[in-house]
């Protein structure tokens, strides 16, 4: 099933984390990371403010966005989150480099 996220949306699936980020900061073991938020942009909807992301992108997202299940891959996680064009706006909090 491929799925096309509409307007200002993407389609994100959990992303895996280092323990020690580029910028070098170390991830405890007691860190919560399936909680953490951190996705891979997987598709991108044809709206405005989706022009900034690109597919594979790693970013980071708060609680917001719509679970999606996909029967290929049940295993993981994937959310369509909506990124508006103004920071508060948006389920995005934060890229990943």
């Amino acid at each position: 099933m491929k799925v096309k996220p509409l307007g200002d949306r993407i389609l994100v699936k959990e992303a895996s984390i280092e323990e020690v980020t580029k910028s070098g900061i170390i991830l405890p073991d007691t860190a919560d990371k399936k909680k953490s938020g951190f996705y891979e942009v997987v598709a991108l909807g044809d709206g405005e403010a989706v022009k900034s992301y690109a597919v594979g992108q790693k970013v980071i997202a708060g609680w917001g966005g719509e679970e999606v299940e996909m029967k290929e891959d049940p295993d993981t996680k994937y959310k369509i989150l909506f990124v508006g064009k103004e920071k508060n706006e948006s389920d995005v909090v934060a890229f990943v480099e």
